[in-house]
């Protein structure tokens, strides 16, 4: 049996609209979301892009992804993470957190956040 592969796309920082509240659709935030998956590879040995995870096309998707104002981080990680798995039928696994750096909560300091696993 080959072992796992986790690929890692870490402090991705965007501005975007997600969130219940008028201000938070009308003038945003920003947030930090971290990515992990896991995978089997097919090979021994990886030497070619396209037997592997491409963590480019990580971001980009999760770019795309947060452009999509959603109400609630939750639907946010869950949706990624169906695509990456339709991109990426090999994974096994995927970590997912969204940070809101700035919540728009009175006299609250510090952030907020989700996290969400998945295994296929």
């Amino acid at each position: 049996m080959r072992g796992l592969l986790t690929i890692s796309v870490n402090k991705l920082r965007f501005y975007a609209y997600h969130g219940l509240y008028a201000e938070e659709k009308n003038i945003g935030t920003e947030f930090e979301v971290n990515l992990s998956v896991l995978y089997s590879p097919d090979t021994v040995i990886i030497n070619d892009i396209e037997a592997t995870v491409n963590y480019v096309a990580l971001f980009e998707l999760v770019k795309t992804e947060m452009q999509k104002p959603r109400e609630l981080l939750e639907t946010f990680l869950m949706e990624v993470t169906e695509h990456i798995h339709i991109a990426f039928p090999q994974v096994k696994k995927v970590v997912i957190d969204a940070t809101k750096l700035n919540p728009p909560i009175p006299k609250f300091i510090g952030t907020v956040g989700v996290k969400y696993e998945k295994e296929f």
